[in-house]
């Protein structure tokens, strides 16, 4: 059998793609990383093979804790993380979702083309750098009381359809129709409340982004026909969170976790990794709370959708029904949820999927996909750089064997904001890109378009072939940048 030292960490190769670190001590099953040797070579450049090692010590795990190709060191668990935890004899934990609770993806297909934008591409990426809230902390699109708050945790994209924010349409292509019933507003602090009260409808700030695109390839043509993609389409890409108000949720949780939970800590090899035992009180409490940003997070993409249509409508001098700007999908990132899975003995159980920088990959067939799709399979959005492009996938047929049915999310990172801010000067990266590939860059700042240079992260084609190879999320198209804003 082929082995692979890192750091301690040996792992053992599956087969093409799949490497195992095999259970010992006080891991409860075994953990798994699915990469190529190269990718392999830059996932053990920190400690992202110790944190999953040690998720895998989490009580409850089932079958084996994983990490996804584009995998790299988080909060305690890695992102790229996946975990299938019994929701009845497991645990719950805050650090294996992640601060930005659903931080996600969504996309919006037109019917313009390149053509339509090329020579208008300054105007437009100042347009929507303008209209769009966008930075460190700051408002949003909207500004909301506190009967709004409570209204947007309990009801998710209801509330933006209510509110003449979205359209049904919108609903029925977004994950989970954007609402989570198990959210409980009273378990969110009035802390995260406030801070998300201002900030409905904004971008926020790191690698979070709103990228025009143009499709330029599509690998499977049925699929590109059932998601409405063909070549030389503009698309919208849009990419954020929960903003404050997740990240609140998170740092709430994780305190009363340690301070409740301390004979479990103890049991853990790291403390990031603090979890409520399923059915515990704070357990149900977290979980209600988490619903609720993930409420919050898609009511707050949907609201920079909104926007996103009117600048459209005012650049192109069109109503956005007539450029038939239509959300393709909507899917989250940074999640845990209950889903019925079947484990080692072939038994099924529900679990608490937590996904940390994965994306649900649902294969055809399966009932959570929306009907649009049903037939064919989950849309997978991954994004990319801002310089090498982004690319749609749809579930694998077996995402639900080998993954919990996931797959990655982006390209993953190769160095820390700090490496990214001493490497590149922001400035330059924006004018190279501009006369390099005709990307138009607009950000609040120089150093938050040299945290996110293109070289910063790993090579998202090689992490969209091993998905795809693995047949946990097939490609389906490929697009690439016409201009993009950061915060």
């Amino acid at each position: 059998m082929t082995t692979y030292d890192a750091d301690g960490v040996t792992l053992e190769k599956v087969r093409d793609y799949v490497w195992e670190i095999p259970q010992e001590g006080g891991m409860n099953a075994p953990a798994r990383v699915l990469a190529s040797e190269a990718l392999l070579e830059e996932i053990q450049q920190d400690k992202t093979l110790e944190q999953l090692k040690n998720s895998a010590h989490l009580p409850g795990v089932r079958k084996y804790s994983l990490c996804m190709p584009d995998g790299h060191q988080g909060y305690g668990f890695p992102v790229g993380g996946v975990a299938g935890i019994d929701a009845e004899d497991g645990c719950i934990s805050p650090g294996a979702v992640g601060y930005d609770i659903n931080c996600g993806v969504r996309m919006m297909r037109t019917n313009l083309t390149y053509d339509d934008v090329q020579g208008r591409e300054e105007e437009l990426v100042t347009n929507l750098f303008e209209n769009i809230p966008s930075g460190l902390g700051g408002g949003g699109v909207e500004q909301v009381g506190a009967d709004g708050i409570e209204a947007i945790l309990e009801r998710g994209m209801d509330w933006a359809l209510e509110e003449g924010w979205a359209v049904e349409d919108d609903l029925a292509h977004c994950e989970d129709e954007g609402f989570r019933p198990e959210a409980d507003a009273d378990k969110v602090s009035k802390k995260a409340k406030d801070r998300g009260a201002n900030q409905v409808g904004s971008l926020g700030s790191g690698n979070h982004f709103l990228e025009v695109q143009r499709v330029t390839d599509v690998f499977r043509d049925d699929v590109g026909a059932a998601f409405g993609l063909e070549e030389d389409q503009i698309v919208v890409l849009i990419h954020c969170g929960s903003r404050g108000l997740g990240h609140q949720v998170c740092t709430d949780y994780l305190r009363e976790i340690e301070k409740a939970h301390q004979g479990l800590l103890n049991q853990l090899p790291d403390k990031e990794l603090a979890a409520a035992p399923a059915g515990s009180q704070l357990a149900e409490d977290y979980y209600g709370a988490m619903c609720g940003a993930i409420n919050f997070a898609w009511v707050n993409r949907q609201l920079i959708m909104h926007r996103t249509r009117q600048v459209f409508e005012r650049v192109f001098d069109r109503d956005w029904e007539d450029m038939e700007m239509e959300l393709l999908y909507d899917v989250a990132h940074n999640i845990a949820k209950k889903e019925v899975h079947t484990v080692e003995d072939g038994e099924e159980r529900e679990l608490f999927v937590h996904r940390k920088g994965a994306t649900r990959a649902f294969p055809a067939g399966r009932q959570e996909v929306p009907a649009a799709y049903r037939d064919v399979g989950q849309p997978i959005i991954i994004p990319g750089s801002m310089g090498a492009g982004s690319y749609v996938l749809r579930g694998g047929e077996h995402s639900l064997e080998e993954t919990f049915g996931s797959t990655a999310h982006g390209a993953g990172r190769l160095m820390s904001r700090t490496q990214a801010k001493n490497e590149y000067w922001g400035e330059d990266v924006r004018d190279d890109l501009r006369e390099q590939n005709e990307i138009y860059v607009k950000a609040n700042s120089g150093a938050t378009i040299a945290e996110e240079a293109p070289g910063v992260y790993k090579d998202v084609d090689e992490v969209v072939r091993v998905s795809d190879a693995l047949g946990i999320g097939d490609k389906v198209a490929r697009t690439y940048p016409v201009c993009n804003i950061k915060g």
